[in-house]
């Protein structure tokens, strides 16, 4: 960097004669040693403020947790904005571990394959959303369906049996063989909820019919 700040600024003095080539010489070092220092300041600075951000973060980190905050989600969906800056969902997977928080998985149909190698080596225990918003006119033997259910098989794997409307038509019921799937696959390990108040659904949703399905 030093270098390319010299060149690039044209600061590099070169003799007109020998009997200015001491004062020259005398420049260029003084130039250098200028530059060297400046940007030795400039990444100190630097260093300083990253390890700033770093404990204001896990501050933040810790009073969410002092708080009662035990999780966080991620949205891959396309459709609300699609997949998450990989560096970014490491980062707060990396900050998460050891402190007894989960992760959340909202995904499409289409992705459970792709991300399973991703969703496999996650070291903490981790939820997936509505059932992966399979299709249910696929039936449970799609290729979708049988990922979430080897995915199911990982001791840290939680799954949502929530939000049969977003993935069958009203009565909803044909989501129903998908959740006793994955009930009688990983009994203890389901949650179930009625999504209310069904955030970016075009259909009207009567919890009474959600409630019937169980």
């Amino acid at each position: 960097m030093v270098a390319t700040l010299i060149i690039g600024a044209e600061l590099w003095e070169r003799a007109p004669g020998r009997r200015n080539r001491e004062q020259v010489v005398l420049f260029n070092i003084a130039t250098t040693a200028t530059v060297v220092i400046g940007v030795a300041a400039l990444y100190a600075v630097l260093l300083v403020l990253a390890l700033r951000a770093a404990n204001a973060h896990a501050n933040a980190l810790q009073a969410l947790d002092d708080g009662g905050v035990r999780g966080v989600r991620f949205n891959f969906v396309r459709h609300l904005g699609g997949a998450p800056d990989k560096a970014v969902f490491d980062r707060v997977i990396d900050r998460i571990r050891g402190r007894g928080w989960h992760v959340v998985l909202h995904m499409d149909a289409s992705d459970i394959e792709p991300l399973s190698g991703m969703i496999r080596a996650l070291p903490v225990p981790f939820v997936i959303d509505h059932m992966g918003r399979v299709d249910t006119t696929l039936g449970t033997g799609q290729p979708a369906f049988r990922a979430l259910l080897d995915l199911a098989r990982l001791d840290n794997c939680w799954i949502k049996v929530s939000g049969s409307e977003r993935i069958s038509a009203y009565p909803f019921d044909a989501a129903v063989p998908f959740a006793a799937a994955l009930v009688e696959a990983i009994p203890d390990r389901v949650l179930w909820g009625t999504d209310f108040p069904h955030p970016n659904l075009k259909v009207e949703v009567s919890e009474a019919d959600l409630v019937d399905l169980v």
